[in-house]
Protein backbone atom coordinates (compact mmCIF):
# COMPACT_ATOMS: atom_id res chain seq x y z
CA UNK A 1 0.00 0.00 0.00
CA UNK A 2 0.95 3.49 -0.93
CA UNK A 3 2.51 5.08 2.58
CA UNK A 4 3.69 8.71 3.35
CA UNK A 5 7.24 8.75 4.92
CA UNK A 6 8.54 12.05 6.44
CA UNK A 7 11.84 12.66 6.01
CA UNK A 8 13.25 14.09 9.32
CA UNK A 9 16.48 15.46 8.05
CA UNK A 10 18.21 17.96 5.46
CA UNK A 11 20.55 18.34 2.57
CA UNK A 12 21.74 15.69 0.82
CA UNK A 13 20.91 12.80 2.50
CA UNK A 14 16.90 14.22 2.48
CA UNK A 15 17.24 13.48 -1.24
CA UNK A 16 18.90 10.45 -1.35
CA UNK A 17 15.84 9.53 1.02
CA UNK A 18 13.14 11.07 -1.01
CA UNK A 19 14.24 9.55 -4.00
CA UNK A 20 14.18 6.13 -2.39
CA UNK A 21 10.81 6.69 -0.95
CA UNK A 22 9.39 8.14 -4.65
CA UNK A 23 10.84 4.91 -6.16
CA UNK A 24 8.81 2.50 -4.19
CA UNK A 25 5.63 4.61 -4.96
CA UNK A 26 5.44 6.03 -1.42
CA UNK A 27 4.55 9.69 -0.93
CA UNK A 28 7.27 11.87 0.43
CA UNK A 29 7.04 14.42 2.95
CA UNK A 30 10.40 17.13 4.18
CA UNK A 31 10.58 19.26 6.73
CA UNK A 32 13.03 22.18 7.05
CA UNK A 33 13.79 25.56 9.05
CA UNK A 34 13.58 29.08 7.31
CA UNK A 35 17.32 28.64 6.25
CA UNK A 36 16.60 25.98 3.91
CA UNK A 37 13.45 27.38 2.49
CA UNK A 38 15.06 27.27 -1.08
CA UNK A 39 16.60 24.10 -0.54
CA UNK A 40 16.49 20.89 -3.01
CA UNK A 41 15.08 18.53 -0.75
CA UNK A 42 12.18 20.77 -0.42
CA UNK A 43 11.37 21.48 -3.79
CA UNK A 44 11.75 18.02 -4.67
CA UNK A 45 9.34 16.01 -1.89
CA UNK A 46 6.01 15.81 -2.71
CA UNK A 47 4.81 18.10 -0.02
CA UNK A 48 7.09 20.36 2.39
CA UNK A 49 6.41 22.12 6.13
CA UNK A 50 8.51 24.28 8.03
CA UNK A 51 9.07 23.67 11.20
CA UNK A 52 9.84 26.95 12.21
CA UNK A 53 13.04 29.63 12.02
CA UNK A 54 15.90 27.26 13.70
CA UNK A 55 18.78 27.29 13.10
CA UNK A 56 19.33 23.64 13.58
CA UNK A 57 16.84 23.60 16.65
CA UNK A 58 13.89 22.50 15.01
CA UNK A 59 15.53 19.63 13.35
CA UNK A 60 16.23 18.54 16.91
CA UNK A 61 12.98 18.95 18.08
CA UNK A 62 10.94 16.14 19.20
CA UNK A 63 7.57 17.22 19.32
CA UNK A 64 7.80 19.44 16.41
CA UNK A 65 9.05 16.57 13.93
CA UNK A 66 6.18 14.13 15.26
CA UNK A 67 4.01 17.08 15.00
CA UNK A 68 4.66 17.29 11.44
CA UNK A 69 4.37 13.86 11.03
CA UNK A 70 1.05 13.83 12.24
CA UNK A 71 -0.20 16.66 10.32
CA UNK A 72 0.77 15.76 6.96
CA UNK A 73 -0.68 11.91 7.66
CA UNK A 74 2.85 10.52 7.72
CA UNK A 75 2.90 7.06 9.00
CA UNK A 76 6.24 6.74 8.87
CA UNK A 77 9.47 8.45 9.85
CA UNK A 78 13.37 8.12 8.22
CA UNK A 79 15.64 9.92 10.34
CA UNK A 80 18.71 9.79 7.58
CA UNK A 81 22.24 10.49 9.61
CA UNK A 82 22.55 13.26 12.12
CA UNK A 83 20.47 15.15 14.00
CA UNK A 84 17.93 12.47 15.89
CA UNK A 85 18.92 9.53 13.97
CA UNK A 86 20.53 7.82 16.94
CA UNK A 87 18.64 9.55 19.62
CA UNK A 88 16.09 6.63 21.24
CA UNK A 89 13.78 9.16 22.84
CA UNK A 90 12.73 10.30 19.11
CA UNK A 91 12.69 6.24 18.21
CA UNK A 92 10.59 6.12 21.06
CA UNK A 93 8.20 9.28 20.61
CA UNK A 94 7.77 7.38 17.38
CA UNK A 95 6.13 4.30 18.71
CA UNK A 96 4.23 6.11 21.27
CA UNK A 97 2.70 8.04 18.32
CA UNK A 98 2.56 4.39 16.59
CA UNK A 99 5.05 6.16 13.42
CA UNK A 100 7.00 3.51 12.00
CA UNK A 101 10.46 4.99 12.66
CA UNK A 102 13.01 3.63 9.46
CA UNK A 103 15.87 2.29 11.66
CA UNK A 104 16.33 -0.20 14.73
CA UNK A 105 13.84 -0.13 18.06
CA UNK A 106 14.60 2.58 20.36
CA UNK A 107 15.81 0.00 23.20
CA UNK A 108 19.11 -0.99 20.54
CA UNK A 109 19.36 2.32 19.47
CA UNK A 110 19.73 3.19 23.63
CA UNK A 111 22.00 0.27 24.67
CA UNK A 112 24.68 0.84 21.39
CA UNK A 113 24.21 4.16 21.98
CA UNK A 114 25.88 4.51 25.46
CA UNK A 115 28.93 3.07 24.82
CA UNK A 116 30.09 1.67 27.77
CA UNK A 117 26.64 -0.76 28.02
CA UNK A 118 27.68 -1.54 24.39
CA UNK A 119 31.21 -2.87 25.27
CA UNK A 120 29.85 -4.60 28.31
CA UNK A 121 27.28 -6.81 25.75
CA UNK A 122 30.29 -6.83 23.14
CA UNK A 123 32.60 -8.46 25.83
CA UNK A 124 29.71 -10.89 27.08
CA UNK A 125 29.69 -12.10 23.19
CA UNK A 126 33.33 -12.43 23.18
CA UNK A 127 34.12 -9.91 20.73
CA UNK A 128 37.55 -8.67 20.90
CA UNK A 129 37.90 -4.79 22.16
CA UNK A 130 40.18 -2.32 22.00
CA UNK A 131 41.58 -1.73 26.34
CA UNK A 132 39.08 0.54 27.98
CA UNK A 133 36.93 1.29 31.37
CA UNK A 134 33.18 1.32 32.19
CA UNK A 135 32.01 5.41 33.20
CA UNK A 136 34.27 7.32 35.16
CA UNK A 137 33.59 8.18 38.62
CA UNK A 138 32.82 11.78 39.15
CA UNK A 139 35.31 14.01 40.71
CA UNK A 140 38.90 12.81 42.31
CA UNK A 141 37.84 9.41 42.14
CA UNK A 142 37.24 9.47 38.05
CA UNK A 143 40.53 10.82 38.11
CA UNK A 144 42.56 8.64 39.49
CA UNK A 145 40.88 5.78 37.85
CA UNK A 146 42.09 7.37 34.83
CA UNK A 147 45.32 7.85 35.88
CA UNK A 148 45.38 3.95 36.72
CA UNK A 149 44.17 3.31 33.13
CA UNK A 150 47.15 5.22 32.14
CA UNK A 151 49.87 3.72 33.73
CA UNK A 152 48.71 0.14 33.21
CA UNK A 153 47.92 0.66 29.23
CA UNK A 154 50.27 3.55 28.67
CA UNK A 155 49.90 6.66 26.78
CA UNK A 156 48.22 8.02 24.02
CA UNK A 157 44.78 7.02 25.67
CA UNK A 158 41.01 8.24 24.51
CA UNK A 159 38.74 10.39 26.39
CA UNK A 160 35.65 9.76 24.71
CA UNK A 161 31.77 11.02 25.71
CA UNK A 162 29.91 7.40 26.59
CA UNK A 163 26.78 9.45 24.18
CA UNK A 164 28.93 10.47 21.25
CA UNK A 165 29.24 8.90 17.81
CA UNK A 166 30.49 10.77 14.19
CA UNK A 167 33.72 11.46 15.65
CA UNK A 168 32.45 13.96 18.58
CA UNK A 169 33.31 14.19 22.25
CA UNK A 170 36.73 12.45 21.31
CA UNK A 171 40.38 13.81 23.08
CA UNK A 172 42.92 12.35 22.56
CA UNK A 173 45.72 12.54 25.58
CA UNK A 174 49.14 12.02 25.41
CA UNK A 175 50.16 12.24 29.25
CA UNK A 176 49.41 11.74 32.63
CA UNK A 177 49.36 15.92 32.61
CA UNK A 178 47.69 16.50 29.98
CA UNK A 179 44.79 14.06 31.27
CA UNK A 180 44.87 16.14 34.45
CA UNK A 181 44.21 18.93 32.84
CA UNK A 182 41.68 17.63 30.13
CA UNK A 183 39.29 15.60 32.24
CA UNK A 184 36.91 18.05 33.27
CA UNK A 185 36.60 19.96 30.06
CA UNK A 186 35.66 16.19 28.07
CA UNK A 187 32.95 15.73 30.60
CA UNK A 188 31.73 19.48 30.24
CA UNK A 189 31.60 18.86 26.40
CA UNK A 190 30.37 15.87 26.48
CA UNK A 191 27.22 17.54 28.82
CA UNK A 192 27.17 20.17 26.28
CA UNK A 193 26.81 17.73 23.13
CA UNK A 194 24.96 15.13 24.21
CA UNK A 195 23.68 16.08 27.89
CA UNK A 196 25.36 13.60 29.56
CA UNK A 197 28.23 14.14 30.70
CA UNK A 198 29.43 10.75 31.62
CA UNK A 199 32.90 9.58 29.92
CA UNK A 200 35.15 6.72 29.76
CA UNK A 201 38.73 5.62 28.23
CA UNK A 202 40.20 3.11 25.71
CA UNK A 203 43.77 2.67 24.47
CA UNK A 204 44.94 4.46 21.12
CA UNK A 205 45.65 1.96 18.79
CA UNK A 206 48.59 3.63 16.83
CA UNK A 207 48.97 4.01 13.07
CA UNK A 208 45.50 1.55 12.85
CA UNK A 209 43.33 1.21 10.11
CA UNK A 210 39.52 1.99 10.16
CA UNK A 211 37.28 -0.81 9.04
CA UNK A 212 33.61 -0.79 9.27
CA UNK A 213 31.06 -3.33 7.90
CA UNK A 214 27.77 -2.27 6.97
CA UNK A 215 25.14 -5.04 8.38
CA UNK A 216 21.31 -5.05 7.50
CA UNK A 217 19.38 -7.36 9.74
CA UNK A 218 15.16 -8.12 9.61
CA UNK A 219 12.62 -8.61 12.03
CA UNK A 220 13.26 -12.50 12.16
CA UNK A 221 16.58 -11.60 12.77
CA UNK A 222 18.35 -12.56 9.78
CA UNK A 223 21.51 -10.41 9.31
CA UNK A 224 23.74 -10.28 6.14
CA UNK A 225 27.06 -7.84 5.68
CA UNK A 226 27.46 -6.20 2.47
CA UNK A 227 31.39 -6.44 3.04
CA UNK A 228 33.75 -3.77 4.66
CA UNK A 229 34.50 -0.31 4.30
CA UNK A 230 37.84 2.04 4.92
CA UNK A 231 37.04 5.60 6.68
CA UNK A 232 40.64 5.74 7.71
CA UNK A 233 41.69 8.95 6.32
CA UNK A 234 39.95 11.65 8.68
CA UNK A 235 40.43 14.97 10.05
CA UNK A 236 39.84 15.66 13.62
CA UNK A 237 38.47 12.15 13.62
CA UNK A 238 36.03 13.15 10.75
CA UNK A 239 36.13 10.50 7.77
CA UNK A 240 37.36 12.87 4.43
CA UNK A 241 37.69 9.59 2.49
CA UNK A 242 35.45 6.41 2.05
CA UNK A 243 36.95 3.37 0.03
CA UNK A 244 34.72 -0.03 -0.41
CA UNK A 245 36.13 -2.86 0.12
CA UNK A 246 39.21 -2.59 2.66
CA UNK A 247 42.48 -2.32 1.18
CA UNK A 248 44.10 -4.88 3.67
CA UNK A 249 44.93 -7.66 1.36
CA UNK A 250 44.52 -10.38 3.94
CA UNK A 251 41.75 -11.37 2.60
CA UNK A 252 41.11 -13.88 6.04
CA UNK A 253 41.11 -11.00 8.19
CA UNK A 254 38.46 -8.96 6.43
CA UNK A 255 36.20 -12.12 6.31
CA UNK A 256 36.81 -12.48 9.84
CA UNK A 257 35.74 -9.03 10.70
CA UNK A 258 32.93 -9.40 8.56
CA UNK A 259 32.00 -12.54 10.79
CA UNK A 260 32.37 -10.76 13.84
CA UNK A 261 30.15 -8.11 12.46
CA UNK A 262 27.27 -10.26 11.79
CA UNK A 263 27.40 -11.82 15.57
CA UNK A 264 27.81 -7.83 16.69
CA UNK A 265 24.42 -7.89 15.25
CA UNK A 266 22.89 -11.00 16.89
CA UNK A 267 23.97 -10.12 19.88
CA UNK A 268 22.77 -7.05 20.07
CA UNK A 269 19.42 -8.05 18.69
CA UNK A 270 19.63 -5.10 15.78
CA UNK A 271 17.48 -5.10 13.28
CA UNK A 272 17.15 -3.14 10.04
CA UNK A 273 20.17 -1.22 8.55
CA UNK A 274 23.52 -0.07 10.75
CA UNK A 275 27.24 -0.03 10.62
CA UNK A 276 29.89 -2.35 12.57
CA UNK A 277 33.27 -0.20 13.20
CA UNK A 278 36.36 -1.58 14.18
CA UNK A 279 40.02 -0.77 14.35
CA UNK A 280 42.81 -2.91 13.04
CA UNK A 281 46.54 -2.66 14.27
CA UNK A 282 49.53 -2.85 12.28
CA UNK A 283 50.17 -7.00 12.96
CA UNK A 284 46.17 -7.10 11.35
CA UNK A 285 44.77 -7.84 15.11
CA UNK A 286 41.34 -6.25 14.94
CA UNK A 287 38.95 -4.58 18.35
CA UNK A 288 35.57 -3.53 18.02
CA UNK A 289 34.97 0.30 17.99
CA UNK A 290 31.40 1.04 18.09
CA UNK A 291 27.86 0.70 16.39
CA UNK A 292 26.37 2.97 14.02
CA UNK A 293 22.36 3.04 14.64
CA UNK A 294 21.68 4.36 11.11
CA UNK A 295 22.70 4.93 7.76
CA UNK A 296 26.24 6.11 7.05
CA UNK A 297 27.31 9.07 4.96
CA UNK A 298 29.78 6.37 3.30
CA UNK A 299 27.15 3.94 2.33
CA UNK A 300 27.39 4.92 -1.30
CA UNK A 301 30.44 2.93 -1.60
CA UNK A 302 28.84 -0.28 -0.49
CA UNK A 303 25.81 0.22 -2.80
CA UNK A 304 27.94 1.03 -6.03
CA UNK A 305 30.27 -2.42 -5.22
CA UNK A 306 27.43 -4.69 -4.70
CA UNK A 307 24.67 -3.28 -6.17
CA UNK A 308 21.81 -3.26 -3.13
CA UNK A 309 19.63 -0.12 -2.72
CA UNK A 310 20.40 -0.01 0.83
CA UNK A 311 18.36 3.11 1.82
CA UNK A 312 15.02 0.99 -0.11
CA UNK A 313 16.19 -1.87 1.91
CA UNK A 314 15.61 -0.13 4.87
CA UNK A 315 12.46 1.13 4.24
CA UNK A 316 10.87 -2.30 2.95
CA UNK A 317 12.30 -3.68 6.19
CA UNK A 318 10.52 -1.02 8.48
CA UNK A 319 7.58 -1.45 6.79
CA UNK A 320 7.30 -5.51 7.36
CA UNK A 321 9.15 -6.92 4.44
CA UNK A 322 11.69 -9.50 5.12
CA UNK A 323 15.45 -9.70 3.33
CA UNK A 324 14.88 -10.66 0.01
CA UNK A 325 18.39 -11.55 -0.77
CA UNK A 326 21.02 -13.75 1.22
CA UNK A 327 24.31 -13.49 2.60
CA UNK A 328 25.30 -16.21 -0.73
CA UNK A 329 23.38 -13.29 -2.86
CA UNK A 330 25.98 -10.55 -2.24
CA UNK A 331 28.77 -10.18 -4.33
CA UNK A 332 31.28 -7.63 -4.27
CA UNK A 333 32.21 -6.12 -7.84
CA UNK A 334 35.51 -4.01 -8.22
CA UNK A 335 36.59 -0.79 -5.84
CA UNK A 336 34.60 2.30 -4.93
CA UNK A 337 35.80 5.62 -3.39
CA UNK A 338 33.75 8.38 -2.07
CA UNK A 339 35.01 11.71 -1.25
CA UNK A 340 33.03 14.71 0.72
CA UNK A 341 32.97 17.59 -1.58
CA UNK A 342 32.55 20.01 1.40
CA UNK A 343 32.46 23.88 0.85
CA UNK A 344 35.31 24.45 3.28
CA UNK A 345 39.24 26.11 2.80
CA UNK A 346 41.92 23.18 3.81
CA UNK A 347 44.79 25.25 3.51
CA UNK A 348 43.12 27.48 6.59
CA UNK A 349 42.46 24.71 9.07
CA UNK A 350 39.50 23.31 6.77
CA UNK A 351 37.31 26.39 7.87
CA UNK A 352 33.58 26.47 6.72
CA UNK A 353 32.73 28.58 3.50
CA UNK A 354 29.18 29.31 4.34
CA UNK A 355 27.53 32.53 3.70
CA UNK A 356 29.09 31.98 -0.18
CA UNK A 357 27.02 31.68 -3.21
CA UNK A 358 27.57 29.31 -5.79
CA UNK A 359 27.84 31.01 -9.09
CA UNK A 360 29.21 28.65 -11.41
CA UNK A 361 28.28 24.92 -10.86
CA UNK A 362 29.92 22.37 -13.27
CA UNK A 363 29.55 18.34 -11.99
CA UNK A 364 30.94 15.58 -13.93
CA UNK A 365 29.32 12.19 -14.72
CA UNK A 366 30.03 9.24 -17.34
CA UNK A 367 30.48 5.26 -16.27
CA UNK A 368 30.55 4.44 -12.87
CA UNK A 369 30.58 8.09 -11.44
CA UNK A 370 27.30 8.73 -8.99
CA UNK A 371 26.95 12.20 -7.23
CA UNK A 372 24.89 12.38 -3.96
CA UNK A 373 24.52 16.72 -3.09
CA UNK A 374 22.02 19.44 -3.13
CA UNK A 375 23.82 22.61 -4.17
CA UNK A 376 23.06 24.24 -7.58
CA UNK A 377 23.57 27.47 -9.35
CA UNK A 378 23.14 30.29 -8.00
CA UNK A 379 22.93 28.67 -4.27
CA UNK A 380 23.88 30.09 -1.16
CA UNK A 381 25.21 27.68 1.25
CA UNK A 382 23.42 28.87 5.03
CA UNK A 383 26.67 29.25 7.00
CA UNK A 384 24.35 27.33 10.20
CA UNK A 385 24.52 24.17 8.83
CA UNK A 386 27.34 21.02 7.72
CA UNK A 387 29.25 22.23 5.19
CA UNK A 388 28.75 19.25 2.93
CA UNK A 389 28.03 20.35 -0.49
CA UNK A 390 28.32 17.08 -2.69
CA UNK A 391 29.41 13.63 -2.30
CA UNK A 392 31.03 12.22 -5.56
CA UNK A 393 31.34 8.61 -5.64
CA UNK A 394 33.48 6.54 -8.26
CA UNK A 395 33.53 2.67 -8.68
CA UNK A 396 35.97 0.93 -11.16
CA UNK A 397 36.98 -2.68 -11.84
CA UNK A 398 40.57 -2.21 -10.47
CA UNK A 399 42.10 -0.05 -7.62
CA UNK A 400 44.34 1.84 -10.44
CA UNK A 401 40.94 2.37 -12.71
CA UNK A 402 38.86 3.79 -9.67
CA UNK A 403 41.66 6.11 -8.68
CA UNK A 404 42.05 7.44 -12.57
CA UNK A 405 38.31 8.00 -13.02
CA UNK A 406 38.23 9.75 -9.60
CA UNK A 407 41.38 11.68 -10.83
CA UNK A 408 39.18 12.75 -14.30
CA UNK A 409 36.20 13.62 -11.99
CA UNK A 410 37.58 16.00 -9.72
CA UNK A 411 39.68 17.66 -12.77
CA UNK A 412 36.12 18.15 -14.61
CA UNK A 413 34.17 19.67 -11.34
CA UNK A 414 33.75 23.03 -10.75
CA UNK A 415 31.89 24.99 -7.92
CA UNK A 416 32.93 28.23 -8.06
CA UNK A 417 32.25 30.60 -5.26
CA UNK A 418 32.93 29.16 -2.02
CA UNK A 419 36.50 27.06 -1.78
CA UNK A 420 36.37 23.46 -1.51
CA UNK A 421 38.24 20.40 -0.68
CA UNK A 422 37.96 19.77 -4.50
CA UNK A 423 41.80 21.05 -5.18
CA UNK A 424 43.16 19.83 -1.79
CA UNK A 425 41.80 15.84 -3.54
CA UNK A 426 43.75 16.61 -6.27
CA UNK A 427 46.84 16.89 -4.66
CA UNK A 428 45.96 13.43 -2.14
CA UNK A 429 44.93 11.28 -5.16
CA UNK A 430 48.30 11.88 -6.55
CA UNK A 431 50.31 11.04 -3.14
CA UNK A 432 52.11 7.13 -4.27
CA UNK A 433 50.63 6.41 -0.35
CA UNK A 434 47.25 6.60 -1.41
CA UNK A 435 48.23 4.98 -4.58
CA UNK A 436 49.26 1.80 -3.72
CA UNK A 437 46.34 2.07 -0.72
CA UNK A 438 48.96 2.40 1.68
CA UNK A 439 47.16 4.39 4.34
CA UNK A 440 45.73 4.51 8.36
CA UNK A 441 43.99 7.01 10.93
CA UNK A 442 47.93 8.73 11.02
CA UNK A 443 47.51 9.40 7.41
CA UNK A 444 47.10 13.50 7.76
CA UNK A 445 49.36 13.77 10.59
CA UNK A 446 52.33 12.27 8.15
CA UNK A 447 51.20 13.99 5.36
CA UNK A 448 50.86 17.71 5.70
CA UNK A 449 53.03 18.08 2.57
CA UNK A 450 49.39 17.45 1.13
CA UNK A 451 48.02 20.86 2.10
CA UNK A 452 50.92 22.64 -0.53
CA UNK A 453 48.84 22.75 -3.22
CA UNK A 454 47.23 25.64 -5.31
CA UNK A 455 44.04 26.72 -6.95
CA UNK A 456 42.45 26.14 -9.93
CA UNK A 457 43.76 28.79 -12.24
CA UNK A 458 41.93 27.84 -15.27
CA UNK A 459 39.94 30.54 -17.15
CA UNK A 460 36.49 29.15 -17.00
CA UNK A 461 37.76 28.96 -12.92
CA UNK A 462 38.90 32.06 -12.71
CA UNK A 463 36.06 34.14 -14.76
CA UNK A 464 33.56 31.88 -12.44
CA UNK A 465 35.49 33.32 -9.63
CA UNK A 466 34.85 37.07 -10.71
CA UNK A 467 31.02 36.27 -10.67
CA UNK A 468 31.29 34.75 -7.26
CA UNK A 469 33.25 37.90 -6.07
CA UNK A 470 30.94 40.18 -7.86
CA UNK A 471 27.75 38.61 -6.40
CA UNK A 472 28.74 38.14 -3.42
CA UNK A 473 29.98 42.05 -2.60
CA UNK A 474 26.93 43.23 -4.08
CA UNK A 475 24.95 40.91 -1.27
CA UNK A 476 27.16 42.43 1.89
CA UNK A 477 26.36 46.27 0.15
CA UNK A 478 22.56 45.46 -0.21
CA UNK A 479 22.76 43.61 3.65
CA UNK A 480 23.78 47.40 4.38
Amino acid sequence: MKTKILVANRGEIALRIIRAVQELGHSAVAIFETPDNNAMHVRVADEAICLGDGPRSDYLNIDKVIKAAKKSGATAIHPGYGFLAENYHFAFACEEAGITFIGPPSGVIKRLGDKVVARKIMSDAGIPMVPGTENLLAGDEGEAQAIAFGNEYGYPIMLKATGGGGGRGIREIGNEGQLREEISIARAEALSAFNDDNIYIEKVVINAKHVEVQIIADKDGNVVHLGTRDCSIQRRKQKLVEIAPSMIKAQGVLDKICETAVTVAKASEYRNAGTVEFLVDKDLNFFFMEVNTRVQVEHTVTEMITGIDIVRTQIKLALGRNLSFTQEDVKLRGHAIEMRINAEDPQNNFMPEGGKTVSFYRSPGGYGVRLDGFVYQGYTIPQVYDSLLVKLTVQGYSWNETVDRLRRCLKNFVIAGPKTTIPFYLRLIDEPDFQSGEFDTSFMETHSHLMEYTEDKSEVSKLARLIAEIHYRQMNLYAV
